[in-house]
């Protein structure tokens, strides 16, 4: 069932004029998510009933992800990067919904986190079985 039609991101001169215009101090190494997307002309997904998002680590498919999931308010299993700037770009951000949105994103981090907190239940099991035969 396709809830989205498109979601789209701030581009990079709507970034850099947030950057000149709200940001006044100058140490952050990171203005996280803030230039990820844009830098790879990265505005718009319009989505199909199958989307896939593919490409190298650190072309911006967990960030895209990540943006999405927070402006929607999605539930998510796992932490995901975040910075004191990450509020601000969800609000630049905008999205055209065909139906109320509900569900979970599931990303790799997930999977990740799901599998090791299994093996943790596994290493218990076999830590309680070998003090069961002793």
């Amino acid at each position: 069932m396709l809830y989205l039609s498109s979601f789209a991101f701030p581009g990079w001169d709507a970034e850099y004029s947030y950057r000149l215009n709200k940001v006044k101090r100058t140490c952050y190494n990171t203005m996280y998510p803030f230039f990820v997307l844009s830098a790879r002309a990265f505005s718009r997904i319009d989505f199909e009933p199958v989307t896939i998002l593919y490409g190298g680590n650190g072309s911006g498919k967990s960030t895209a992800l990540n943006v999405i999931a927070e402006k929607l308010r999605l539930e998510r299993s796992s932490l995901h990067n975040r910075s004191d700037f990450f509020e601000d770009y969800i609000k630049m951000c905008s999205c055209s919904r065909e139906k109320s949105v509900t569900g979970e994103i599931i990303t790799s981090d997930d999977v990740f986190d799901y599998m090791l907190s299994v093996r943790g239940v596994n290493a218990g099991v076999d830590e309680r079985r070998e003090e069961l035969f002793e």
